[in-house]
């Protein structure tokens, strides 16, 4: 594959441990509703923009709600949520400088809506250093489609095969393989299980050397 130019960033459970706090969320509104969520209807979610994720949710368990409805009900149990749990995934903060060291321009491409992850990044005062962020409602097709990270490697002025894309889910892995990338795969908890086949690297934690060797990276001291 082509030499590495610029690196592009999934935000939910990626970037910020939020991939973690949505099942709590979607178990809460079913909860309300006398239902549970199984493992099954989580992963069906996991990596999709909000409106395919909700419909999800309504086609498993048959409900009368609309996608807004559980829209604006995810967002009032999310905003509680976030204000005790939100947190930055373990090995970010270090791979992140060495990035900026290194000059690599970096973007965040999400699923999430794009006033959302400005919202979530700008927290951590993430955003100053990214050329740009992508969300989920600024493209036609969503993630596993790889028309997200093309549209990315259309504003880096670079081609797909010279962009690393950090991704966490197989839905997410799937658009980063299918655009051309390297994808460096980076499950958690919440995707150990999933399948990462076509990915260059599946990576234990954004802590781990082979992503330092890959993107040759030193370590921030």
């Amino acid at each position: 594959m082509s030499a590495i130019r610029a690196v592009v960033f999934d935000m939910d459970g990626t970037i910020l441990n939020t991939e973690m706090l949505y099942p709590k969320v979607s178990a809460e509104i079913l909860r309300r509703r006398g239902l549970n969520l199984t493992q099954d209807l989580t992963d069906a979610m996991m990596g999709r923009p909000a409106p395919v994720a909700f419909q999800a949710m309504i086609d498993w368990h048959d409900l009368a709600d609309t996608i807004q409805i559980l829209e604006r009900e995810s967002e009032e149990i999310f905003a509680d949520i976030l204000e005790v749990s939100l947190g930055l995934m373990p090995g970010f903060t270090e791979l992140f400088k060495s990035l900026k060291d290194s000059r690599y321009p970096l973007a965040v491409c999400t699923s999430a809506s794009r006033s959302t992850a400005l919202d979530l990044l700008s927290r951590f005062n993430i955003t100053p250093d990214l050329d740009f962020v992508i969300g989920g409602d600024e493209v036609q097709h969503g993630k596993p489609h790889p028309e997200i990270y093309l549209t990315a490697a259309s504003r880096l002025a670079v081609s797909p095969q010279e962009i690393a894309v950090f991704e966490d889910s197989e839905t997410g892995c799937r658009a980063a393989i299918d655009a051309g990338t390297h994808a460096i795969a980076v499950p958690g908890d919440h995707s150990r299980k999933h399948t990462f086949d076509g990915a260059q690297l599946i990576a234990d934690t954004l802590h781990d050397q082979r992503i330092y060797d890959l993107l040759k990276l030193s370590r921030p001291v």
